[in-house]
């Protein structure tokens, strides 16, 4: 069984279409655990005529430290043996859930799946696909800028046993969470990328990550986190992950250079005169 996690707070504009995303799945082996903040909007009313109708939603409704406390109550709650993270503004492509589902009666345990992820703009244009091929530790160690990271956990699954082997999700942590979660993750798990769109990621205004990246705070934060991990490694390994990542950059600013000569061109006479 899939355990679909919600994490929620003051979310009464999504928590609908949240809640029909799992319905609309039409898989008969998922609960939906919702985990509210103690919203004072219409949230839990939505989420009570919903659990009203439907034996598969569970849910809870108290005062926590953020989003990274409210996974962990809905891990604790969890009866699945597969964990999905959905948080209130996201989506699932049709039919996945029951896909996962089968994937993983052939997979070891514990294991990490993960697939490709549509990015959204706030405008509902499609921005981009999060195709996260490498996944190997020291090549998520290179960074975002270099390797695309799973950029959302509406597009990768994992078993709940995992985290007797890395722990829950830092309640302190209030940002970078999933990126602190996924270089944990995967030096204990089976790892695999499916070439399949998932997930759907919606980058609204207003919401958390979306303004914590308008304000600067995400790029030092996810700095911050991927020198920790990097320290972790013996100082031959975390030299060659330096090594790489500088060349990796050169080359993408050569490349970027070549594909947009009008742009830097001005700016280098500019700054030679």
């Amino acid at each position: 069984m899939i355990s679909v996690i919600t994490p929620v707070y003051n979310g009464d504009r999504f928590i609908e279409s949240c809640i029909r995303v799992v319905i609309e799945q039409s898989c008969p082996d998922v609960e939906h655990l919702i985990v509210d903040g103690g919203s004072s909007d219409r949230t839990v009313d939505i989420i009570q005529r919903y659990a009203a109708q439907y034996s598969h939603i569970r849910w809870v409704s108290e005062p926590d430290r953020g989003q990274s406390d409210a996974m962990n109550k809905g891990i604790r709650l969890a009866q699945g043996k597969i964990i999905a993270m959905l948080n209130v503004d996201d989506y699932y492509e049709p039919n996945v859930l029951n896909r996962i589902n089968e994937r993983f009666e052939h997979l070891p345990e514990p294991s990490l799946l993960v697939g490709n992820c549509n990015v959204w703009n706030d405008a509902g244009h499609l921005g981009g696909i999060n195709k996260p091929t490498k996944l190997q530790f020291k090549e998520l160690l290179l960074g975002m800028d270099i390797n695309p990271f799973p950029i959302n956990p509406s597009a990768y699954f994992y078993h709940a046993s995992l985290h007797q082997k890395i722990g829950l999700y830092c309640v302190d942590e209030h940002y970078a969470m999933d990126i602190d979660f996924l270089l944990k993750a995967v030096q204990q798990a089976t790892v695999q990328y499916v070439d399949e769109t998932w997930g759907n990621y919606r980058q609204i205004a207003g919401t958390k990550t979306v303004t914590d990246c308008h304000n600067g705070g995400n790029q030092p934060r996810l700095r911050r986190v991927m020198r920790t991990y990097r320290k972790q490694l013996p100082f031959a390994e975390r030299m060659q992950v330096a090594a790489k990542f500088e060349g990796l950059r050169v080359r993408q600013s050569i490349e970027y250079f070549f594909r947009h000569p009008n742009e830097i061109l001005p700016k280098l006479k500019a700054r030679l005169s």
